[in-house]
């Protein structure tokens, strides 16, 4: 069995802060649902709530050592259990807590400069304002149509057409060239693909629940894994 291994910071270095949040503008949270929020006025804004618990830094890479500079965060601390020896030697070499989720953000060199290894990253990187894009894996809609997957017009629903009102018509030509192009529109499985949403305005951080109030909509279903960088 192994020992469980708490989140600690292995990395001595004095020229590193244990504050990134004012060097990272960077996390990964997840999605809890959507409400409205109001101001002053009494107008409405719909917002998304995302759930931000600690970030943890888990890896640090360099361009002398790795080619490119980045940073490696780990969100969601989970127990080793069902998980591959290799996965969990990874956050032991670290020092720091198993994690569930991994995601590396590039970054310029100066900054992984003062980030160390085990420093902890939260909602307080981001102030109200700010423009972020929120990144996730849409809802999955299993086999659609044309017109759903693509918003076809479909065919004629009069004139003695029958059975075409869905249907997508031709798609392509008889001999020449014989054969239907690549990248054809056509029905077929639908969501469940990496969907960014760009330049939404955060309207309310709230540090004691760890949460952002994004204004807008965000890919993904509720509680599902979001990517948030300014």
């Amino acid at each position: 069995m192994h020992d469980k291994v708490q989140d600690s910071n292995i990395d001595n270095d004095k020229t590193k802060v244990d504050n990134v949040n004012e060097h990272l503008s960077f996390v990964i949270g997840k999605k809890v649902g959507m409400t409205q929020l109001f101001d002053e006025d009494g107008s409405s804004y719909p917002v998304t709530v995302i759930s931000v618990e600690p970030n943890t830094v888990t890896q640090l890479k360099t361009v002398s050592k790795d080619g490119y500079s980045s940073v490696q965060l780990g969100f969601e601390t989970i127990t080793e259990k069902n998980k591959s020896k290799a996965y969990i030697g990874k956050f032991k070499s670290a020092g720091v807590a198993v994690k569930s989720v991994l995601k590396e953000f590039r970054v310029e060199s100066k900054i992984v400069d003062l980030v160390k290894v085990g420093s902890k990253v939260t909602v307080d990187a981001f102030n109200v304002g700010d423009i972020v894009d929120v990144s996730g894996v849409s809802k999955g809609k299993g086999f659609a149509g044309v017109m759903k997957r693509h918003g076809f017009g479909g065919g004629r629903r009069s004139h003695g057409k029958n059975s075409v009102m869905r249907k997508p018509g031709a798609i392509g030509a008889s001999a020449d060239p014989g054969r239907v192009w690549p990248g054809k529109a056509m029905a077929g499985r639908m969501g469940g693909e990496n969907v960014t949403v760009r330049k939404l305005s955060i309207l309310r951080v709230d540090s004691k629940l760890n949460r952002l109030f994004v204004n807008g909509s965000i890919p993904g279903a509720n509680n599902g894994v979001v990517y948030i960088k300014s």
